[in-house]
């Protein structure tokens, strides 16, 4: 159809721009008469000008999903509503403690009593070896126990060398340098060893070190005594309570005349604290043998005084038979080295035996403790050399422990 002019696009309504009537021509109007002629024409025509009701409720923005006409809106894909979830079950109640104690646990103690043993020849003190599990019974308060645990161990050892250095006689001081340099020169580079004097007083020489030269420098200092007083009781009791506090098992070499004199802690007290000590062994060495018995034989030493040394050989022995160690009272010198072979054989090589108790209270009650040898059929064991002679053993273990407090 010609047309005079410009002609506009038309907006998507089907109407002009603005301005668009004062452009239409006079061929535009009488070629619209003509069209005006034929209805169906018209009705094209108004439907392409003039939106309809109809057509203006199309141009309505749908809903979510619901259907639009084509040059209406873009409707948008309807989601599909995720299925609510079922809501969680309710926590479990939580108990509640009394007010001002927080929160509370239960904690169950299972006692487990380990036992250090050495069997030792009564003649040569050597070590026994080669010993099995089947062999060893141990009793506590008479009934027997159940071994859980069996091993034969040979480590190098935690001691505290604890000698006695008073102004009391040249003979205990000379034995007491010979017994120390005795057991410095047995020890092994992988051995922690303190040295700790007393008289009046304890005094620490060397804290624990592997270094044999420190221990041997520390022994060379002990020239001249101060004081005449031997506190036994007061070193043995601080030595255990600082020892306390050291992992693992330790062990005391006392050298000594084992006599006391103006000690604050009494024996009671210093054999309550070797019971309540665990994992400490003491060996103890008896100083000036051979100047009593001089002393002795020749009438120089009363009843009081004699009696008075054999009650110090007697503690020197408890300390050591409690923790299951061993005493020794060497008369010369020569003895002093077989002594100490025998302390090391037996602290360097020890079966364990590890058993749970059949009564378990926790009341802090003493507990004795004793172990025997057995052969297969259960019968005291015995030993025998090449010769078939019969040879006679020590069973060296601690007598018994404290059980712990429930308090505790």
């Amino acid at each position: 159809m010609p047309q005079n002019g410009p002609v506009l696009p038309r907006n998507r309504t089907g109407t002009h721009n603005r301005g668009t009537m004062k452009l239409v021509s006079t061929a535009a109007l009488a070629a619209l008469m003509i069209f005006s002629e034929t209805p169906g024409l018209v009705r094209a025509q108004q439907t392409t000008a003039t939106p309809s009701a109809q057509q203006k409720q199309d141009q309505t923005p749908p809903a979510e999903g619901g259907p639009g006409g084509d040059t209406g809106a873009i409707a948008i894909p309807k989601k599909t509503q995720p299925a609510t979830p079922a809501p969680p079950p309710p926590p479990n109640p939580t108990p509640k403690a009394p007010p001002g104690l927080g929160n509370l646990s239960l904690h169950v103690d299972v006692p487990v009593v380990t036992v250090d043993v050495g069997v030792i020849l009564e003649k040569t003190h050597q070590f026994v070896p080669g010993l099995k599990e089947g062999n060893f019974r141990v009793y506590e308060d008479g009934q027997p126990q159940q071994i859980t645990h069996f091993q034969q161990v040979k480590a190098p050892i935690t001691a505290v060398l604890l000698v006695e250095f008073a102004a009391n006689s040249w003979w205990f001081i000379q034995d007491m340098r010979n017994a120390a340099y005795t057991f410095a020169e047995q020890l092994r580079p992988d051995d922690y060893v303190a040295v700790a004097t007393y008289d009046m007083h304890t005094n620490i020489l060397t804290d624990f070190t592997k270094n044999k030269a420190v221990v041997m420098n520390a022994l060379n200092t002990l020239t001249i005594p101060t004081w005449s007083e031997t506190n036994l009781f007061d070193a043995l009791y601080t030595t255990l309570d600082r020892l306390s506090r050291v992992p693992g098992r330790k062990y005391i070499i006392l050298v000594g005349s084992g006599r006391d004199t103006f000690s604050k802690i009494t024996l009671d007290k210093c054999l309550q604290k070797i019971k309540e000590t665990p994992n400490v062994t003491i060996f103890s060495i008896g100083t000036g043998q051979y100047i009593r018995l001089m002393a002795e034989s020749r009438g120089y030493m009363g009843g009081m005084r004699e009696l008075d040394y054999l009650q110090a050989d007697n503690q020197m022995r408890s300390f050591a038979q409690m923790t299951g160690g061993m005493s020794f009272f060497p008369r010369f010198p020569a003895e002093m080295p077989e002594d100490f072979a025998a302390i090391n054989d037996s602290i360097r090589n020890q079966y364990v035996l590890t058993y749970t108790p059949t009564d378990a209270k926790q009341d802090g009650t003493w507990r004795k403790i004793h172990v025997e040898l057995v052969d297969s059929e259960g019968r005291p064991l015995k030993m025998q050399d090449e010769k078939h002679h019969k040879l006679k053993y020590d069973v060296i273990a601690r007598s018994g422990y404290r059980a712990k407090q429930e308090v505790q």
